[in-house]
Order: structure tokens, then C-alpha cells, then sequence
């Protein structure tokens, strides 16, 4: 996938610091904070990206969105250990419905980040 347009809506990414790649495989799910209404879902492929935007260009909103990351299953297939970090949730407001929002994950078995992303 390349990299999205200006304007383009939300995406998202999950990078396994730890090893210093891409995170294949991760479940995502994309959640209207106020409702609870799922979204979107989707699994993150060899780059570590969602195959399309989360909310594609021209439907973005203002709002609160929750983005929930199912990284267990991930860690576990590196490790004989349990995984530290099972579900990982980020919840973030979107105030400019006409700009780009990516929000990726940075995360390693044992901590997670985040950054609004361009």
C-alpha cells in the first residue's frame, strides 16, 4: 500500500520495535467511542498496515474513535512466554474532519506508543 493521500482519512500502522519491522498478522478494530459502534475492522499485512483507510477519504468526522489492537496472538507466535500486552486500546478525538489523522502503533512484548502520524 502506498502511502495515503492528503486528506486522506484515518489510517493506521503497527511497528514490533522490538524487532525492528512491520507487525503482520494484528487485528484491528476502529470503534465510535461515544456509541461503541464498530466501524471498521481489519488485520494489519506484511507492511504493518491496514489493506485500505480505516475511514476512507470524505468520511472522516469530528468525534472520538477508539482504536483497539489484539497483539497476544502476535507475541505469542515469537515467544514460549505468555505475551505482557494482550489488548491494546488508543482512544483520540478527531478535531479537523478534513485533515489526514494516521495513528500508528509503535510496540514492543512489554510497551506500547503512539504519535498522530502524517
Amino acid at each position: 500500500m502506498t502511502a495515503p493521500a492528503h486528506g486522506a482519512g484515518l489510517s493506521t500502522h503497527v511497528l514490533d520495535t522490538a524487532r525492528g519491522r512491520p507487525a503482520a498478522g494484528i487485528p484491528v478494530q476502529l470503534r465510535d467511542s461515544q456509541t461503541g459502534t464498530v466501524l471498521r475492522e481489519s488485520v494489519t499485512n506484511a507492511d504493518g498496515r491496514t489493506d485500505e483507510p480505516l475511514i476512507p477519504r470524505g468520511d472522516l468526522r469530528a468525534g472520538t474513535y477508539e482504536l483497539t489492537f489484539h497483539v497476544a496472538p502476535y507475541f505469542a507466535g515469537l515467544s514460549s512466554d505468555p505475551p505482557f500486552l494482550d489488548v491494546i486500546t488508543l482512544r483520540f478525538t478527531v478535531a479537523d474532519a478534513a485533515a489526514h489523522y494516521h495513528v500508528p502503533l509503535l510496540v514492543s512484548p512489554w510497551s506500547y506508543s503512539t504519535y498522530r502520524g502524517s
